[in-house]
């Protein structure tokens, strides 16, 4: 049996030594599709965790799912494991050949936490995200697919790790008063982030929101999830914290949350960068959509606190809501894809509702939109990302992204305070 199926692997291309995952893809047809249940899941995390000492956490759920494929696949024998292994990953950001930390990444999307945590020599060990479009980003740029809906996962696959991150999704808690522990965030999502961090007690929890957490349902929300991590036994600092402040030409601000079990992660020592400007991330040589139809631009413009300069907008229907007359020159008036931002500042925050990358550009005397590829750069992803053949996707995916050097100066902090 064992010489059938490496006589299969030579038909396929692959390196007995030292086999490629690209190989390994094509071989085995592991293509993401809404059909697709956590098998590949465990297939990938597999692959990549088969020498360090969480592989048992997926080592027989992906056997089990290697020896689904001789069906489907017409194989004469049952593919055998370990004639993939050792395994090289040829994908944009392979997992590190040795390792400081290890993490999980949970709300993953397309691996903005993963990219700078690799790069200080994180290794990731478990990796959950719920969307389809994102996990095939996910999956070419990492060769790892995460496992899906966190709420129908058992979480016993989760195996152990030094920190847990989580760009979690915003929702309000039903507080009664009389619920023991974390029981009072049960249906919403951050439950099941509590219920990990108490079957694996990390050394570091890792939050990340939109700064509107700070206010969300007078406050309430954030307290709970303090006062929750304090009850799981950890010290809890938190900050918002701006993309422009660490080498990015974009107004983002985000909530950051640290919990560790003996430590205040101290926020001072975060190490800024001066505000740069559009003008330094854009394209050059490449075709770019123009804006004709009618705009206005203003003579009498302001650099904003932020950096932003708002300097025209798209003649279309203004707010009428507490809009006083004469008041055309303030962005707050215009909707947001009717604003027109000057190259000399920076951009607003790439909102995650916007499918059609309405982001206007005044640069070099003309309108313009800002490339899809600019829209990666002022979040900082590198240039060899891969992205997926949807553009109405890769504008959604970018703007639920974060910040990738924000998240790597904190990880450094993380690495020098905590670890």
């Amino acid at each position: 049996m064992a010489e059938a199926y490496l006589y299969f692997l030579e038909k396929k291309g692959l390196n007995k030594t030292m086999v490629k995952y690209s190989a390994v893809k094509k071989a085995l047809q592991i293509e993401v599709d809404k059909a697709t249940d956590n098998g590949l899941a465990h297939l990938t995390h597999y692959f990549q965790n088969s020498v360090n000492g969480v592989s048992q956490h997926y080592e027989q759920p992906a056997m089990n799912y290697l020896n689904q494929l001789k069906g489907q696949l017409n194989l004469a024998e049952e593919p055998q494991m370990q004639a993939y292994l050792p395994m090289k990953f040829d994908v944009p950001f392979p997992p590190p050949t040795s390792y400081d930390f290890t993490f999980i990444d949970l709300f993953a999307g397309i691996g903005g936490f993963r990219i700078p945590m690799q790069e200080l020599k994180g290794k990731c060990v478990f990796t959950s995200e719920f969307n389809f479009h994102a996990q095939r980003t996910y999956e070419l740029n990492f060769g790892e697919i995460p496992f899906g809906d966190i709420t129908k996962l058992n979480l016993n696959i989760v195996p152990k790790h030094d920190v847990l991150t989580a760009g979690f999704p915003c929702q309000p808690f039903s507080i009664s008063g009389k619920m023991k522990g974390f029981e009072d965030t049960r249906g919403t999502l951050i439950y099941n982030v509590f219920q990990i961090i108490e079957m694996r007690k990390p050394r570091v929890v890792f939050l990340e929101n939109v700064k509107h957490l700070v206010h969300h349902d007078n406050g309430n929300t954030l307290r709970t999830i303090i006062k929750d991590l304090e009850l799981l036994g950890y010290k809890v600092s938190w900050k918002v914290l701006n993309a422009s402040d660490f080498g990015v030409p974009q107004n983002r601000e985000r909530i950051i949350i640290i919990g560790h079990q003996k430590e205040l992660f101290d926020f001072s020592k975060l190490k800024t960068k001066p505000k740069t400007t559009l003008k330094t991330i854009l394209d050059k040589d490449v075709p770019f959509e123009y804006l004709d139809e009618p705009y206005t631009l203003l003579e009498d413009y302001r650099v904003q606190d932020s950096g932003l300069i708002f300097i025209g907008y798209r003649n279309k229907t203004i707010r009428k809501a507490g809009v006083r007359p004469g008041t055309e020159n303030l962005s707050r008036v215009h909707k947001q894809p009717n604003r027109i931002y000057s190259t000399d500042g920076i951009h607003p925050a790439l909102p995650s509702q916007e499918t059609s990358g309405r982001f206007w550009i005044y640069d070099e005397g003309e309108v313009r939109k800002l490339t899809i590829n600019e829209c990666y750069k002022i979040m900082g992803f590198p240039d060899k990302f891969a992205k997926i053949n949807n553009l109405s996707e890769l504008y959604r995916q970018i703007g639920n992204s974060v910040c990738i050097p924000m998240i790597k100066e904190i990880t450094k902090e993380i690495k020098a305070q905590l670890l």
